[in-house]
């Protein structure tokens, strides 16, 4: 499943709805606990620092971002480096947005249109990449296959049952109350819309209602419920409720219903071999809001500088866009063909921003995890976003069996928000002192979406590529590093977080970040190139 935190998608009012070479530059080793962080942690960001948090420097801007902006300026300046091609393996990427059209692998070696498989590589017409996913977009959830499948006998099937039980109860409970919540929002509105003759009342104006009419009564409790809690307008509680219904009525309808089948290749998920070369070579999202690949693409490369919404992180990538995660639960099928089809075509770097905690075929995406390894691709992936430690709780895909790992080059990332300090880690971001390498800004991140626009969103899903982009950039500059050294680059050159963290939300679960990672940092841009340099010589 895409990455994003979801409850992000409708968030913002839920209490009221539901009452991140220099020349012999020393490594930066000032200890993060002697810098002077409370300017940071009582004023609120500007909005140029919301946009571009993640490339900010904490001793600097006392944000804790990855000193993307001081290594532009201070080591790669006018250094071009070789093009690195980053494949994405993510939902559709709109190729034609105006911040990510001049960053596009293309296949060199295939003619477009022409229905011919021109360079023999098993896909027809695959100019910007593949896409596995064919027609389709909604789809199960992997522990919903696995019950709707029938076999008692498979393994998990008993928590997958009682699990599905339990999700699809909340889920239907969840729709039906954000239902209500619009029918009395939206009514409140209209009646208080109606009485001012304007939609662009103020909760002053809505406090100096008095009237003995019981409907207007009654909206002007629901208003100055909402308003109390910080909602700017009843609008904007009804945009909020309407992502709501949207996520919990997908759940219902595809992520959580056995009997539906969202699958449109034609191929079958569960034979590895059946039909080779299944899917399209048509990339683009099949609508608007399949908006997360093209968030995730902008986040590595978004042309920096262009004077448009957002700056990648790397200035000399090529996208390969593979599009393998519907709106549900990616196939293990799907993933390990997009990883060797990255592989097999030309991709440095790899990114995977989806994740699951059921996998029936992991050994296939894990011998392609292996796959890239040996032939020298560096994968990171997200964490994931159930506030869980992945070291004791299932999470795939997964580089290692019972911590015995096959790839030397597998990057998995945590996520940071923008605040340094003990609430620094998101309170979404899966951890792990064996299983989570490095952490990365990832909460309240802006970059592209469809049709030229741009958002901010939250997930480890905004982490991995901000690290997948760190990984192109010092490859593109020091490109006879090995995999395995760019991954050991970006462990070694993180700052270190020498301070205790509240972990998966829970105020009173405080521990030292050492704890919650192998590396126990931050990724460091600027730190990584000074050491990819003195590694290169």
């Amino acid at each position: 499943m895409k990455l994003i935190n979801k409850t992000l998608l409708f968030s913002v009012f839920s209490a009221a709805i539901l009452s991140s070479c220099g020349g012999g530059a020393p490594i930066l080793t000032t200890p993060l606990e002697n810098i002077d962080t409370s300017p940071l942690k009582e004023a609120a960001l500007t909005e140029a620092e919301a946009h571009n948090w993640g490339h900010l420097d904490l001793a600097k801007d006392t944000i804790p971002g990855m000193s993307v902006d001081k290594a532009y300026a201070e080591i790669i300046k006018g250094k071009k480096g070789q093009k690195i091609i980053v494949a994405v393996i993510d939902s559709g990427i709109d190729i034609s947005h105006e911040d990510l059209d001049g960053v596009l692998w293309t296949n060199k070696k295939e003619i477009a249109g022409n229905g011919i498989d021109d360079d023999k590589n098993g896909y027809v017409d695959d100019i910007y990449g593949w896409n596995f996913l064919g027609d389709g977009y909604d789809e199960q959830l992997e522990y919903v296959r696995l019950v709707a499948s029938g076999d008692t006998s498979a393994p998990r099937f008993a928590e997958a049952k009682a699990k599905l039980d339990t999700d699809y109860n909340q889920a239907l409970a969840g729709k039906q109350q954000m239902d209500g919540l619009t029918k009395m929002v939206g009514g409140a509105h209209k009646t208080l819309t109606a009485h001012f003759n304007k939609e662009d009342y103020t909760a002053k104006e809505v406090a100096a209602i008095e009237t003995e009419d019981e409907t207007l009564k009654g909206a002007v409790q629901a208003a100055t419920n909402m308003f109390s809690r910080g909602a700017p307008s009843l609008p904007a509680v009804l945009d909020q409720i309407k992502g709501g219904i949207e996520y919990y009525g997908d759940q219902v309808a595809y992520n959580l219903n056995k009997d539906f089948n969202g699958r449109k290749t034609g191929d079958n998920p569960n034979d590895f071999n059946d039909k080779p070369g299944y899917g399209n070579g048509n990339v683009m999202p099949v609508k608007k809001s399949e908006s997360h690949g093209t968030h995730v693409a902008g986040i590595i490369a978004a042309e920096r500088n262009n004077g448009l919404g957002a700056n990648g992180v790397g200035n000399n990538v090529e996208i390969m866009a593979i599009r393998a995660v519907p709106n549900g639960d990616e196939y293990d099928k799907d993933v390990a063909k997009a990883i060797r089809y990255a592989v097999d075509n030309g991709a440095k770097v790899i990114n995977g921003s989806f994740g699951k905690s059921f996998s029936p075929h992991a050994d296939w995406v894990r011998d392609a995890i292996k796959y890239a390894s040996d032939k020298g691709v560096v994968f990171v992936h997200a964490a994931g976003n159930s506030s869980e430690d992945v070291d004791t709780e299932p999470n795939f895909p997964d580089d290692n069996v019972n911590y015995v790992e096959v790839s030397n080059t597998y990057i998995r990332v945590g996520a940071l928000g923008p605040k340094y300090g003990t609430n620094m880690v998101a309170s979404f971001s899966n951890y792990g002192k064996q299983n989570v390498d490095v952490f990365a800004p990832g909460a309240e991140i802006y970059s592209t979406t469809p049709e030229n626009e741009y958002d901010t969103k939250g997930g480890t899903s905004m982490a991995a590529p901000a690290v997948a982009g760190v990984a192109a950039l010092v490859w593109s500059q020091y490109p006879k590093l090995t995999a395995a050294q760019v991954k050991q680059v970006i462990m070694d050159s993180g700052l270190a977080i020498n301070t205790k963290v509240v972990v998966g939300g829970n105020a009173e679960d405080i521990r030292p970040f050492s704890d919650l990672t192998k590396s126990g940092k931050m990724v460091n841009a600027y730190n990584a190139l000074i050491m990819a340099s003195q590694l290169s010589k």
